[in-house]
């Protein structure tokens, strides 16, 4: 095969060429040479040629070299061709794995972020939820003792008699000893019932500070006196009884003991 042979070296490998050469070397017995002078002659050994002597070669595609070089040549592309489709086919198969293998973390993480935020609304639901509860209970508790202490406190008259009950209901919360007949000959003798009752003319009034009120209590004694929960005021019925009972039992043990002027 002649270096000169076109359709044979080229669209070839590197590998396919180093092949090619090699075996052509091996056969280089299968080949025959001619030289052609140029009056026609042949010669069995090659002599110096002139420019315008020409050298043909000439193959026989028939012999035994010739389609043992064409087997060896198709045996090694077959071979080639073979590995090549392997290695894709392996290539293929491993970016199909890591393919997979992405894909199967990234959904084994985005189940974990799932179960993870699911999990944090349910937290977040039960802790909305155990508040509301709390507060609920909470508001019940409140609702149901309110009741019970509007149950508990009896609704006096806007009287002599509702002003006394009421006195007493207080007195009786904070330890102040009296009685509904004590209370009341005290009061008719001080002021006759009347809450606006005032003393201008005694000792006390002189001074500067008048008795006032059902149970006719000066300032001073109002004001040391005086029980938590009544109004601040010498006139209103209810905080003047209370205030001058709670003087009457540190003086005299009771109301029910005070007979004049205490």
């Amino acid at each position: 095969m002649s270096a000169n042979t076109p359709g044979h070296s080229r669209g070839l490998k590197k590998t396919h060429k180093a092949t090619i050469a090699g075996v052509a070397a091996l056969g280089a017995a299968a080949l025959t040479l001619s030289l052609v002078s140029g009056n026609g002659s042949t010669e069995t050994e090659p002599q110096a040629l002139s420019g315008t002597q020409q050298v043909a070669w000439s193959y026989d595609a028939s012999s035994p070299q010739a389609k043992a070089l064409a087997a060896g040549i198709e045996a090694q592309q077959s071979t080639i061709g073979l590995k090549a489709k392997q290695e894709a086919e392996a290539k293929a198969k491993a970016d199909a794995k890591a393919k997979a293998a992405a894909k199967a973390k990234a959904e084994a993480k985005a189940k974990a972020a799932a179960k993870a935020e699911a999990k944090a609304k349910a937290a977040a639901k039960a802790k909305a939820e155990a508040k509301a509860k709390a507060a609920a209970k909470k508001r019940a508790a409140e609702k149901a003792a309110a009741s019970r202490s509007v149950a508990r406190t009896p609704v006096f008259a806007n009287n002599l008699d509702g002003w006394i009950r009421e006195a007493l209901y207080i007195m009786d919360k904070h330890d102040i000893p009296g009685t509904y007949n004590g209370l009341h000959k005290n009061i008719m003798r001080e002021s006759s019932g009347n809450p606006y009752a005032i003393n201008n003319w005694d000792i006390n009034a002189i001074n500067g500070v008048p008795s006032k009120g059902l149970l006719q209590v000066i300032y001073p004694t109002f004001k040391a006196y005086h029980v938590p929960g009544t109004k601040f005021d010498q006139y209103d019925p209810v905080a003047n009884i209370v205030a001058a009972a709670n003087y009457a039992a540190d003086r005299y043990g009771s109301i029910d003991n005070v007979n004049s002027a205490y």
